[in-house]
């Protein structure tokens, strides 16, 4: 079998095995049903479901042919690191200066992987996206992650 499209395969591989070890991993937490889901019920639906897209891409990347067999190109290293160093921060930063503070850092250090910084968009867009998690995850859905550093709380 003759591999095609050397990015759909290498991709589609990749999601497949992504979704499998998510899968496997969510086996370990409790299911609850459909109306109570526990916390292995959404790991495991999006492991099964990232598996079977992945699948299909990888089918695809096998029996459709595509023109000069699609090559992968260089590893874009910069924004795979300044987005994996953005996510390593704001897992330190969270407990430590709130949502409200640590967010905004997230924001402007992932805007920097991009070709194009303009402080003006990395502010409006930290503004909109604190702004609309503080309304889903601590007014709607009332989780308990914390808004404020500690040292400013009452």
């Amino acid at each position: 079998m003759r591999i095609k499209s050397q990015r759909d395969f290498w991709s589609g591989l990749m999601f497949l095995i992504v979704g499998v070890a998510f899968a496997v991993g969510s086996l370990d937490y409790s299911f609850g049903t459909s109306a109570r889901p526990g916390p292995g019920y959404f790991p495991f639906g999006l492991g099964v479901l990232q598996a079977l897209l992945g699948g299909v891409v990888l089918f695809k990347s096998l029996t459709i042919e595509t023109e000069g067999g699609d090559p992968i190109g260089a590893v874009a290293w910069k924004p795979l690191l300044v987005i994996v160093a953005a996510i390593a921060v704001f897992g330190f930063l969270l407990p430590r200066l709130g949502m409200v503070l640590t967010l905004p850092v997230l924001v402007c250090m992932a805007s920097l992987a991009g070709d194009e910084f303009h402080w003006k968009d990395a502010l409006i867009s930290s503004v909109v996206l604190t702004v609309g998690s503080w309304i889903i995850f601590i007014w709607g859905l009332r989780l308990t992650i914390p808004t404020w550093p500690p040292f400013l709380q009452p």
